[in-house]
């Protein structure tokens, strides 16, 4: 065996006192050796590159209730901050499938969650996409005591310029949850027409200015594959609004494009009319929303439920994150959670 050392790694070289880009918070992206840096990230109210925080966690525990013994699915496992919360209450003798359509994360969460001690049989990962939950039904015996889904990006998908999730850093122009699936926001606004284009940042993202925007983008003098180049465009569209405005406007076109890449409401549509025949009688359901659009899909399938006797009883209002975690973490603020407990009877 060869005794020859491993060359040492000299950490990421960066400008100024603290490191600004995603790739150079080594401290951030190794938490367990790194935990006070982690902390202190936390505690300013910001996410640590490459990390999520888990959003209503407590007050999705009350809403589902989870048992030892039963049967659980996690929709959108993402860094698996829920799931490592639901699994304690699972255990001894239950199971927690958790399922996410993004090759690159999911290997990553089912290694943490395996770290905890959870193992092949108490929890099951799959890649796919939470529409497709009924095809889990055989695994699971036939359905399940209680389903979560949290339908917002993970911060560590936002974060990162690769992905192409956020005008805040320089990268490509993506925004595909699988990359390996599907064609990128840059294809898309190849091909899209004005109108079509108004109508996604209108009503995907509710945008004031969705006409000025797609009136700008579409006229752009370079062809918008990265994010910086997206971003120039919105902001050519908006002229002088106000600097916080514009930011919000440039948050709602991306968000816009990443629901209409990734045809997000019409999955969850498709969700929430298989999700009745996955839920055991008397199972619960809790549902994250971040965008009115979502939110509506959620409250119109659970009220069309309870009156059709699908569903025992629905949310009357949406949860909101409390106080203290909204101060804490503002990406908290928009999630709205709906819950419903399916009927005793049969569909």
């Amino acid at each position: 065996m060869s005794d020859e050392k491993a060359p040492h790694q000299r950490r990421p070289r960066y400008r100024g006192k603290n490191p600004r880009r995603f790739e150079e918070r080594y401290k951030e992206h190794d938490p367990q050796r790194y935990a006070a840096t982690v902390e202190h990230v936390m505690a300013k109210g910001q996410t640590p590159a490459g990390m999520h925080r888990p959003i209503c966690v407590q007050e999705i525990l009350e809403v589902l209730d989870p048992r030892p013994g039963e049967i659980a699915l996690d929709c959108t496992l993402g860094y698996g901050g829920h799931s490592a919360a639901l699994m304690p209450r699972l255990l001894p003798g239950g199971m927690l499938f958790a399922v996410d359509v993004d090759p690159l994360e999911l290997p990553r969460s089912e290694r943490r969650m395996r770290d905890l001690g959870y193992d092949e049989v108490t929890f099951v990962a799959r890649q796919m996409n939470f529409a497709a939950i009924r095809g889990l039904l055989g695994e699971a015996g036939g359905g399940f005591d209680c389903v979560l889904a949290d339908l917002g990006v993970s911060s560590m998908q936002l974060d990162n310029p690769a992905r192409g999730f956020t005008y805040k850093a320089d990268g490509p122009l993506d925004l595909r949850l699988n990359p390996q699936r599907g064609r990128p926001a840059s294809e898309l606004l190849k091909a899209v027409s004005l109108p079509r284009l108004e109508k996604i940042l209108s009503e995907y993202a509710d945008e004031p200015f969705a006409r000025e925007i797609a009136r700008a983008i579409l006229r752009a003098p370079e062809v918008l594959d990265t994010t910086a180049k997206l971003a120039r465009a919105v902001r050519s569209g908006l002229g002088n609004l106000e600097a916080k405005l514009a930011k919000k406007s440039l948050a709602r076109t991306f968000m816009a494009l990443r629901i209409a890449v990734n045809e997000e409401l019409s999955v969850l549509d498709h969700f929430l009319e298989v999700l009745p025949r996955c839920l055991k009688p008397g199972g619960r359901v809790a549902i994250l929303s971040f965008h009115s659009g979502e939110d509506r899909l959620v409250k119109r399938a659970f009220a069309i439920g309870r009156e059709e006797a699908v569903y025992d009883r629905i949310a009357p209002a949406p949860i909101l994150a409390s106080p203290e975690e909204r101060r804490a973490n503002p990406r908290s603020i928009p999630a709205k959670l709906r819950w419903a407990v399916r009927s005793s009877k049969g569909l």
